[in-house]
C-alpha cells in the first residue's frame, strides 16, 4: 500500500489546498493529511478546530482513503509513523519552489526513503494563501472564493469575536 502524506498548518483550508488534496488522493492507496503547529505562525484556529475543519472539509473524498491527523515533530518523524512513501507539497509560485526545494532536501537528508512530489495549485488558486485569506477577514473582505462555504463562515465567526481591523 503506497501511503503519502500532505501535510500544513491549514490555518484555514482553502481552495487551493483542496485542490492538492483531490489530486493527491490519486497518486496513493492512502493519503494522510498532517494537520501540525508551526512555531513562526499565528494562528487563527487552534490545533483541534483546524482537524475539525480539514475533516470536515475532505469527508467524502476519495472513499475513505483520506486521513486527517495532528502532528508536531519532524515531517521525516510523522511521514515514518505513517507508513508513508511520499511527502506532497504544493506549489504556487517561484518563492513556495525555492523554499520547498530547500525542505526536500533536507528531508531527504533525514530519510531518503521517503520521496517528496511537488504539485502545481491549479493556475486559478495559485494565489491564495492561508495567510491572505486570513488579512482579508480581519479587514471585512469577502474570502467565499478562496475557501469552502463552511470555512467561510468559520473564519467570518471568529473575526466578529476578535474584532475586525480597520473598522
Amino acid at each position: 500500500m503506497r501511503t503519502a502524506v500532505y501535510p500544513g498548518t491549514f490555518d484555514p483550508i482553502t481552495l487551493g489546498h483542496m485542490d492538492i488534496i483531490r489530486r493527491a488522493a490519486h497518486l496513493a492507496d492512502r493519503l494522510v493529511i498532517g494537520v501540525t503547529t508551526n512555531p513562526s505562525k499565528s494562528p487563527m484556529f487552534t490545533l483541534d478546530e483546524r482537524l475539525a475543519m480539514v475533516e470536515r472539509e475532505v469527508a467524502g473524498i476519495a472513499n475513505g482513503k483520506i486521513g486527517v491527523v495532528a502532528f508536531d515533530s519532524l515531517l521525516m518523524d510523522f511521514a515514518t509513523r505513517e507508513g508513508a512513501s511520499m511527502i506532497v507539497r504544493g506549489l504556487r509560485a517561484v518563492a513556495d519552489f525555492e523554499y520547498e526545494f530547500q525542505m526536500a532536501g533536507m528531508n531527504q537528508q533525514l530519510n531518503a526513503e521517503v520521496e517528496t512530489v511537488f504539485l502545481m495549485a491549479d493556475v486559478s488558486l495559485q494565489p491564495i494563501a492561508s495567510k491572505l485569506v486570513k488579512e482579508i477577514a480581519l479587514f471585512g473582505g469577502d474570502i467565499r472564493k478562496f475557501v469552502p462555504p463552511a470555512v467561510a463562515a468559520d473564519v467570518t465567526a471568529r473575526v466578529e469575536r476578535i474584532g475586525r481591523r480597520g473598522a
